[in-house]
């Protein structure tokens, strides 16, 4: 396909172009992960920072300059590392990126790594001389001032990293200044410095998604201060990448997470206050802090029309500029996405997306699923060019969060406020763990003012849980919950739409459907050695053939025997790591864990038993792309609890062969080419004999929304006190339950689910069926949680039928 990249504000583009991707403006590194850092506008240009995983004395990375033709020229200055800071100092007119700075004209100067080592993770205004000099971090607590005339550092805080040869003590080095590790965030305001780290360097935190980890801290040039020892990410404020234009009186904001839900922090008048919101994505969750890759609070509009946009856990939000104190009002999900979004900026009419798209290090992210399949060859990202309506259209926006789990809850005292409007369906599960009965009292903040009113009273006996529905008069900015005696307790909220976002696409048109063999299909795998080319292993109509997708997206045949057998022998498909019943798709986890997905239609059982589809790869960077049944699945990282939090994203009948990520594209293999039909996303070869499907993976969302059917008991025997394996329900709409059994007695089914994957279980209801007879039930919109299990109170061969329509 080839477009103009916003032909209104910009030049015609003649370049291919696919889902707001242009190939030819990949970005490719020597090391493990090529990561965008930071993409800024300045003086009418783009400016285009990557990083590498673990370098703070520089790397292969580079600092790109894009003009608005999309010619991309590479800054001979560059001297890499894994930088993500960025600033644009008004009163010397600069662009501080990573460890460069920009002049007007265009000129770079660099920050030595000699002098300043350390991975640049934020940059900030200076509390005392503003318009002399910046505040530089690293992300292992290195705190430097930097000179913004001739960029001389002075030390404030030594880096962690060693002395600057490279021999450092260790990959995660620690330092000891302030806990937590994996610095993200830095800004100045109120008369101190913010400072967020997103992780721990502990053995614990490499498989622990819930031990503590990460920190909020304040320095008020003299003294550090731990606000919360919690995960944190960003620190911004409306000022954005200026700084905040009243420095003394402006608001400062955090955005962070624990095993919970998100945290937003709030600094106002000196003192902060913190709320939450829910997660659509757990796949950002684990305590060592790698998954989350800056998420970002930035205006993606202008000064006279500002629009903030959020990237927190898998969704796009709306932030409202005015975010302060008695005015909470008006934060908004848009939609979910896949990507993994390292920084954003508005440009030439879009919004420019930089993104961590292909790493060839997997790091910590390998599971039985995947078989022996290798990582990437070379690590490579790109940009994506997203029209400002597209981020209200893409994914789903459900979500769950907690305000307590597993919780000592203290008499009287409120919980923090977690979001509650922007849902049309709303639910609360409520669990008391305590040997007396409590009263939750439900209070909303219907203004985002600060001014609490009860919205009702939840009873809640010994041992005992619930659900709670809300309905449309249920209105509010914010949420909180009261209990009447100390207890210990869970709340997770759970939220969800209304309507499916996407029912079927012809954007998928010619690739092969199940009741088709392919005309062609191919193991896939993204080239090393700096070739920049894909590498497809085909079988076409006129046998095995070895092929190469350029960077131009040209698909040519080549003599390579070695790159084949390459692929042969570390890309082959292996369905033997799952095992289809009469009522799942059953997967087990690393922990021993099983877990029971839906069943699609009845032809993936034979062709995923004959291997003819990949069933699960990395295609962003660590976090897997599960194809299983039908439907595609987003799967966090064992060490973010993996299955555990798994979320459905859309479901098919299509029989794709293989797919990978490549140039910050998702490629899919297994083609009709007799129902191609003037498809733009579908590339032939010059041979004619091999085509591919490209895109971006977020247009998978438009495939339609995820439907199966199952259960965990499907004749099955069972013994008084029988608990079934969960059965994954969240994600889904349109839910009906069918319970029935082959005995002679009635027997008592209890119903629990697990609101968010944390195998904190919570009764739904029970029901007594008897013999001959079937129990229906439809559950209602606002139901939303993450697994189902069944219970009996006596023996009996069950059957639990769910669909999901």
């Amino acid at each position: 396909m080839i477009s103009s990249c916003s032909q209104s504000q910009t030049k015609k583009i003649d370049k291919p172009y696919y889902s707001g991707i242009y190939p030819h403006l990949a970005y490719y590194n020597e090391e493990g992960e090529c990561g965008t850092g930071a993409v800024v506008p300045w003086q009418d240009k783009l400016y285009v920072v990557t990083y590498g995983p673990h370098l703070p004395y520089g790397s292969s990375d580079k600092l790109y300059v894009i003009d608005d033709t999309l010619g991309i020229v590479t800054r001979p200055e560059s001297v890499g590392g894994t930088p993500a800071d960025r600033l644009i100092h008004r009163e010397s007119n600069q662009l501080f990126i990573g460890p460069y700075a920009v002049d007007a004209e265009g000129n770079v100067r660099v920050i030595s790594y000699k002098e300043a080592q350390g991975r640049y993770t934020g940059a900030a205004r200076h509390l005392t001389d503003p318009a002399g000099k910046i505040y530089i971090a690293t992300m292992e607590e290195g705190f430097y001032e930097i000179d913004v005339n001739d960029l001389t550092p002075t030390t404030l805080y030594p880096d962690a990293n060693g002395n600057g040869t490279g021999n450092g003590p260790g990959v995660n080095p620690v330092n000891e200044l302030l806990p937590g590790a994996h610095g993200k965030g830095l800004y100045s305001g109120q008369g101190v410095l913010v400072f967020a780290n997103n992780g721990e360097a502990t053995q614990e935190a490499l498989w622990k998604f819930d031990c503590p980890s990460g920190v909020l801290a304040e320095w008020n040039g003299k003294d550090w201060t731990v606000v919360r020892r919690n995960q944190f990410t960003e620190v911004t404020g409306p000022g954005g990448i200026y700084g905040n234009p009243n420095p003394e009186t402006d608001p400062l904001w955090s955005i962070g997470w624990d095993h919970r839900s998100i945290l937003l922090a709030l600094r106002d008048n000196g003192s902060w206050k913190f709320y939450r919101l829910p997660k659509a994505s757990n796949s950002y969750d684990g305590a060592h802090g790698w998954n989350t890759e800056w998420p970002r609070i930035r205006n993606i509009g202008t000064d006279e029309n500002p629009d903030y946009l959020m990237t927190m856990h898998g969704m796009f939000w709306h932030f409202p500029q005015t975010f302060a104190t008695g005015n909470t009002a008006g934060i908004r999900p848009r939609s979910a996405y896949l990507k993994v979004v390292g920084d954003f900026a508005p440009w030439k009419g879009k919004v420019v997306i930089g993104c961590d798209d292909t790493a060839k290090e997997q790091f910590l992210n390998i599971r039985p699923i995947k078989g022996n399949i290798g990582g990437s060859g070379q690590s490579n990202s790109n940009l994506w060019f997203v029209e400002p309506q597209e981020l209200d259209q893409l994914g789903t926006t459900t979500a769950t969060g907690s305000v307590w789990l597993r919780d000592n809850v203290k008499k009287g005292e409120a919980s923090e406020p977690m979001l509650f409007a922007g849902w049309s369906d709303r639910c609360l599960w409520l669990r008391n763990d305590s040997e007396t009965p409590v009263n939750i009292n439900i209070e909303v903040d219907k203004a985002g003012n600060g001014k609490w009113s009860t919205l009702r009273t939840k009873k809640l006996g010994a041992g005992k849980s619930a659900m709670v529905s809300f309905n449309s008069i249920d209105e509010g900015e914010w949420v909180r919950l009261t209990s009447d005696k100390d207890a210990t307790l869970s709340a997770t909220f759970a939220y969800t739409e209304g309507t499916p976002r996407h029912n079927g696409s012809t954007l998928f048109n010619g690739v092969a459907t199940i009741d088709k063999r392919p005309t062609s299909q191919g193991l896939l795998y993204a080239l090393g050695n700096n070739r920049r080319a894909l590498g497809i292993l085909a079988q076409t109509p006129n046998g095995e053939k070895y092929y190469e997708l350029s960077g131009d997206m040209k698909l040519v045949t080549k003599d390579d025997n070695a790159t084949a057998e390459h692929i042969r022998h570390y890309f082959t498909l292996d369905s033997a790591r799952v095992t289809i019943t009469d009522g799942s798709v059953m997967v087990d986890d690393t922990k021993g864990r099983h877990w029971h997905l839906p069943l699609g239609k009845s032809q993936y059982t034979n062709l995923t038993k004959q291997n003819t589809m990949r069933l699960c790869r990395e295609v962003v960077t660590e976090r897997d792309l599960m194809n299983l049944h039908g439907t595609f699945y987003e799967l966090p990282a064992e060490n973010a609890d993996g299955y555990a939090k798994i979320r459905p994203i859309a479901s098919h009948n299509l029989r794709i062969n293989d797919y990978a990520s490549y140039r910050g594209l998702l490629v899919l293999s297994g083609i009709d080419a007799g129902k191609v039909q003037d498809n733009d996303h579908i590339i032939t070869s010059e041979d004619g004999d091999l085509q591919l499907w490209v895109g971006a993976i977020d247009d998978l969302w438009k495939l339609g929304k995820p439907v199966g059917q199952g259960g965990p008991w499907v004749d099955t025997q069972v013994w008084a006190g029988s608990i079934s394996e969960p059965y994954l329900i969240g994600g889904y709409d349109k839910r009906k339950l069918n319970i029935s059994h082959k005995g002679n007695q009635p027997v008592k089914f209890t119903i629990e689910v697990d609101p968010d994957g944390s195998n904190n279980w919570v009764e739904y209801m029970t029901t007594t069926v008897k013999p001959g007879q079937s129990f229906l039930h439809n559950f209602s919109d606002a139901f939303e949680a993450r697994w189902i299990r069944f219970k009996t109170d006596a023996p009996c061969v069950a059957t639990t039928w769910l669909e999901y329509n």
